[in-house]
């Protein structure tokens, strides 16, 4: 089975999942095996899920200025959760992958397979909330014709970012091409980076 055939579906399970409470400070229940590649998936999904509508709740006009920072301080700190469970993955394929042995001709990918894993998560919530907004029973005919054929599109993405990443894993699995993994290194978040943070002290 392609492997974006396996990951979609827990994408889409997560995102389901979330939405049942739509909250979030909801609590996640895992229902894979802890530390399971698909364990991570579900994670992965739900962590981008609760980033969504952190974004959605920052952009209200009315926000207090106390409860904003608070979520961007959240914000902040779902990104790096986000990037350190997208080295996880990638860690999984260096590991699946270490025995290849990689042609002479094998060329380097413009990203690992756990970016463009990170790539079909995030497009997965937008197929989901593109959706919501097509069924809005107050919403316009202009409004919902636009959001169907944005969804066209996205759906289309779908086909085109799930196949490329298939076939990246399978010119991996040939040894056509190889791995090449590089930390994020984010300096913002790192007290010793940070000039605003080190200068503190």
């Amino acid at each position: 089975m392609k492997f974006s055939k396996i990951i979609y579906p827990i994408f889409e399970e997560a995102t389901v999942a979330y939405h049942i409470t739509d909250s979030v400070d909801a609590l996640i229940n895992n229902p894979y095996k802890e530390k399971s590649i698909e364990s991570y998936f579900f994670l992965k999904n739900w962590i981008d899920a609760v980033q969504w509508h952190l974004e959605d709740i920052i952009r209200n006009p009315e926000i207090d200025a106390v409860e904003a920072l608070s979520i961007k301080r959240r914000i902040d700190k779902s990104n790096q959760d986000r990037t350190d469970l997208v080295e996880l993955i990638d860690s999984y394929f260096l590991d699946k992958y270490k025995d290849i042995i990689v042609k002479p001709s094998a060329k380097i990918n413009t990203e690992s397979p756990a970016w463009a894993i990170d790539r079909l998560s995030i497009l997965c919530l937008k197929i989901y909330h593109m959706q919501q907004e097509i069924n809005r029973v107050n919403a316009s005919t202009e409004h919902i014709d636009a959001c169907k054929a944005k969804l066209s599109v996205l759906l289309e993405q779908k086909v085109d970012l799930s196949d490329a990443l298939d076939q990246l894993l399978e010119d991996i699995e040939r040894g056509d091409k190889f791995m090449k993994v590089y930390k994020q290194m984010k300096m913002y978040n790192d007290p010793s980076l940070n000039p605003i943070l080190y200068g503190q002290k």
